[in-house]
């Protein structure tokens, strides 16, 4: 499988299961008249319209806030696609993908509601975390991943440098 061709691949599934998640948050459970569904002592799901950007930064309910919102994401996602044609592993254009897909899910949700679905809540011992949603975690692992790939490419070439006798 190509690169691109992987990318894509991640990008579609990450796209279902956010989109398809969300619909059932929405529509099935009816979150937004329940407003909180405990699951474990750690975690809840609990409705929360995001009108900003990750972690609720920037967080207005301005409709032109929204729609810049949305442009600056639709250059982000067109900026990683050109990434992702010169990705150098597969583990690389995964996580590239994986970004993409979370962006566009987070975009269609903008664009149909003018606010991100988020509706995942962990919590323990007194701390809790954002509420998120499937696309904010592929988004965050896909980074995660570019992050530990490069970092693996630079060792292994630093290796190779020195093993052929390079700096």
């Amino acid at each position: 499988m190509t690169r691109q061709r992987l990318g894509s691949v991640a990008a579609l599934l990450v796209l279902a299961a956010d989109q398809a998640s969300k619909a059932w948050i929405l529509y099935g459970l009816n979150l937004p008249v329940r407003q909180d569904v405990p699951l474990f002592w750690w975690l809840d799901l609990t409705m929360v319209w995001n009108h900003g950007i990750t972690f609720g930064i920037f967080n207005g309910e301005s409709r032109v806030g929204s729609w810049i919102l949305i442009v600056v994401a639709l250059v982000v996602v067109a900026l990683l696609w050109g990434w992702l044609r010169r990705a150098e592993s597969l583990l690389a254009a995964a996580a590239l993908g994986a970004i993409a897909g979370g962006a566009i899910g987070n975009i269609l949700d903008r664009l149909r509601f003018g606010a991100v679905v988020d509706f995942i809540h962990a919590h323990a011992f007194g701390y809790s975390w954002y509420v998120f949603n499937i696309a904010d975690a592929a988004i965050v692992c896909g980074v995660g991943v570019l992050v530990l790939d490069g970092l693996r490419r630079r060792e292994h070439g630093a290796a190779g440098k020195d093993a052929q006798g390079g700096a």
